[in-house]
């Protein structure tokens, strides 16, 4: 009887092994490299489908236009042609050989520090003006037809009055800039501030909001989509528009390197000076739309 006493207790005294938990489960790591070579196949996918075909519409134009200009009597010069005489000016933008003899890379520095006064001033001016016009009825219904109008101008009839208002290049060039991009901003928060809906202005009204928190929690998250829609235009006439200043107001910018190309009969600086101008329109666009998909999570169509 003792005996069988002392086994028992020696057999409960004996820890017995523990069971791993049911919930746990262990992935082969077969499986997870698939599953990495899977998104990573995803993501090359994505890429190519967003590369590959503006590169070939790129080869195409580019090989039209080689064999096009190629022919007798082609007044314009091939893209050989360009990339052979316009070599310094692809290979090396940001050289500097004296006050005028510059790279492409410091004209569009100096072209986009104009943008970035002109284009600042009329960001902050329309937003402002956009959203005291867009709370008013009668404001909307008087000054909308005038803005219609003004926004229709072109840049460079602009100039003449900038110049015989600041009697310098540099301030009448960034008047440009503000005066031509600053009608899409206002009309597009006008627009956007008369949209918000009206549960919206119902639930300040009960959490008794003041008109600066009214504005920074219900008006701008609201009309965000509208503001970087006019912004977004706005950035584009600001880049046409200093374009179009710089070729007849001179300094270093982009525009006047074109005018003196032009007059110094250098086509082929004038073409890659087009296709700086294409690129860095296309990345300050891209950088407004980016800023707009932050601010309103994407519910901006970029």
């Amino acid at each position: 009887m003792n005996m069988t006493v002392a086994k028992s207790d020696i057999s409960a005294s004996i820890p017995s092994a523990p069971t791993p938990p049911a919930a746990a489960k262990i992935v082969p790591l077969p499986l997870k490299q698939t599953a990495m070579n899977t998104r990573l196949r995803a993501g090359l996918v994505r890429v190519a489908s967003a590369v590959i075909p503006p590169l070939v519409m790129i080869v195409l134009l580019l090989t039209a236009w080689q064999l096009l200009c190629m022919r007798p009597g082609a007044t314009l010069p091939p893209p050989s042609k360009i990339w052979t005489e316009a070599y310094d000016l692809i290979v090396d933008p940001f050289f500097v050989a004296g006050p005028q003899d510059i790279g492409l890379g410091w004209r569009v520095l100096t072209s986009l520090q104009r943008v970035a006064i002109g284009y600042g001033l009329a960001a902050l001016f329309g937003i402002m003006l956009g959203t005291l016009i867009g709370q008013s009825v009668w404001a909307m219904r008087g000054l909308d037809p005038i803005f219609q109008v003004l926004r229709t101008i072109s840049p460079l009839a602009w100039l003449p009055i900038s110049l015989a208002a600041f009697r310098d290049s540099q301030p009448s060039a960034i008047f440009v800039i503000f005066i031509t991009s600053v009608w899409p901003i206002i009309i597009n928060t006008a627009v956007g501030i008369r949209n918000i809906p009206q549960d919206y202005r119902n639930v300040a009204a009960v959490l008794q909001l003041n008109h600066f928190e009214f504005f920074w929690k219900i008006m701008i998250p609201s009309a965000a989509p509208y503001i970087f829609t006019g912004l977004r235009i706005g950035i584009g006439l600001s880049w046409l528009a200093i374009v179009a200043a710089e070729m007849l107001t001179g300094g270093v910018g982009i525009g006047f390197f074109i005018w003196d190309a032009w007059n110094s009969s250098r086509l082929p600086d004038i073409f890659i000076a087009l296709a700086y101008i294409g690129i860095v329109g296309f990345l300050l666009d891209r950088i407004v739309a980016g800023m707009a998909s932050i601010v309103t999570r994407g519910t901006s169509a970029n």
